[in-house]
């Protein structure tokens, strides 16, 4: 992100435009919804921005920028159609002090206007570095039709309120208040009286919650998907809007984390095989210690919650503290990585069971029904299984598999860096160490990428099961 998004003060401070073109009014158009003091310099004004000045809208100066003009300037634009005199005024503006924006030259402007959905006072501002002006146009037009236009009058009559609802204990019991009023009785009142029921609609809303007592602390254990945000279910989006606290595994991707409230505290409780850990204990610990200070705790974790995540241990601890807890499914890394491959974990004529195995547990390296599964068409997802490859390839080769079964290992299944390796069992160990992965990785036994399978199939039907 070359451009850090703010909003800047500009009540009753001045801003700068040079020129008096069509560039100049485009910019115009925009600065008078603000309630800054704007200046224009400009020799030959057009007729529309004379008008602004007839009517006291804009202060006109008719003639050139000079030095000194845009002193004590917050904004300062260099709109004159003409690219040696922006850089001469833009050269004076800095002088001056102002920040400055030269009108299509991105290279040479210290800030960009964004493109504006203006609901006074919601504003939502869409840029994008320049890189596509007509993509931010399309989002402005999709965010005007899904943002009614009454949401402006909801949110000033609701700041203007803002200092009662401090009778409200700080926190989740003020979130639910305006919950209450921006998404339900607030949009209910002003559709069916106007505006004048909304003080009234406010003084019933803030009884109601002062009579409420505090909610208890509860705790939502969240699958996060394997990565993709897109991925993320709706319920799980929503339990990270809305959390006072997130614990998070260390496979959970930076942009879902980027979900949460950006006021909830984040708690990164990372485990790594074979490496520096939080132990369970700490994890149960922290779970519960924050649900008892009635915070709504979010135990974020990377697939689904209920796959190899150690859910029941956590959620014994919350039973036992009498903190009340649900259970938010989420996309295992098997589903994702699988649709990668183009192929399905059962078929008819080829398995009709898949095994979900882990690499390793508590005690090392896991042990299963080798023999059952190193049966020929036997499917099998394994989890954690980078560096168990030696001792699962030997475990079943020794048990009679077929060295020339498929087997794919994926890594970072449905992120940007994604990387898919096919091979055999007999080369698996091998590969893997060729490869060296760094991210998470599923391990599917029985099954090649569509296409290799296809073609393994058309040369050694027997080799290769679709």
């Amino acid at each position: 992100m070359n451009h850090f998004p703010i909003f800047i003060a500009v009540e009753g401070r001045r801003i700068v435009v040079s020129g008096g073109g069509e560039a100049a009014l485009a910019k115009l158009r925009l600065l008078l919804k603000t309630t800054a003091h704007v200046t224009v310099f400009s020799a030959k004004a057009g007729p529309e921005i004379e008008a602004l000045a007839d009517a006291g809208r804009i202060t006109l100066t008719k003639r050139a920028l000079e030095p000194g003009d845009a002193m004590c300037a917050r904004l300062f634009y260099a709109a004159n159609d003409d690219a040696r005199e922006d850089a001469r005024v833009a050269r004076l503006a800095h002088a001056d002090g102002a920040l400055v924006n030269r009108v299509d030259n991105l290279g040479e402007s210290q800030f960009i206007t964004p493109a504006i959905v203006d609901r006074d006072p919601v504003t939502v501002a869409i840029g994008t570095e320049g890189a596509a002006p007509v993509l931010a146009r399309a989002i402005k037009a999709d965010l005007e039709a899904r943002l009614p236009a009454g949401l402006g009058t909801l949110a000033r009559i609701g700041k203007a309120f803002r200092a009662r609802v401090e009778a409200l204990p700080f926190g989740a019991r003020r979130r639910a208040f305006w919950a209450d009023y921006y998404f339900k009785a607030g949009p209910r009142a002003h559709e069916a009286s106007g505006e004048a029921a909304l003080r009234g609609t406010l003084e019933a809303l803030l009884d109601r919650h002062l009579d409420q007592p505090d909610a208890p602390g509860r705790v939502e254990f969240v699958g996060a998907g394997p990565g993709d945000p897109e991925l993320l279910t709706l319920k799980a989006r929503k339990a990270l809007h809305e959390a006072d606290v997130v614990i998070y595994d260390r496979l959970v991707s930076a942009e879902i984390l980027e979900l949460a409230r950006r006021e909830a505290k984040m708690v990164n409780v990372g485990k790594e095989g074979f490496g520096p850990s939080t132990t369970q204990q700490e994890i149960n610990g922290l779970i519960v210690s924050h649900a008892r200070q009635r915070a709504h705790v979010v135990r974020l974790k990377s697939g689904d919650a209920t796959v190899f995540g150690r859910l029941d241990e956590e959620i014994d601890a919350c039973t036992e503290a009498g903190v009340t807890y649900s259970v938010v499914p989420g996309i295992t890394a098997a589903s994702a990585a699988v649709a990668t491959l183009g192929q399905s974990l059962t078929k008819r004529g080829r398995n009709s069971a898949v095994r979900f195995v882990t690499g390793h547990d508590m005690k090392g390296f896991a042990e299963h029904d080798w023999k059952a599964l190193a049966q020929p068409g036997e499917v099998a997802a394994i989890y954690m299984g980078k560096r168990s490859a030696r001792f699962i390839q030997g475990r079943l080769l020794m048990h009679g598999a077929d060295p020339a079964t498929p087997v794919s290992v994926i890594e970072n299944a449905s992120r940007a860096d994604q990387t898919v390796l096919a091979t055999t069992l007999g080369k698996l160990e091998p590969t893997l160490s060729k490869a060296d992965l760094k991210g998470p990785a599923i391990t599917f036994y029985g099954l090649a990428p569509r296409a290799a399978a296809l073609a393994a199939a058309t040369d050694s039907p027997r080799e290769i099961a679709l």
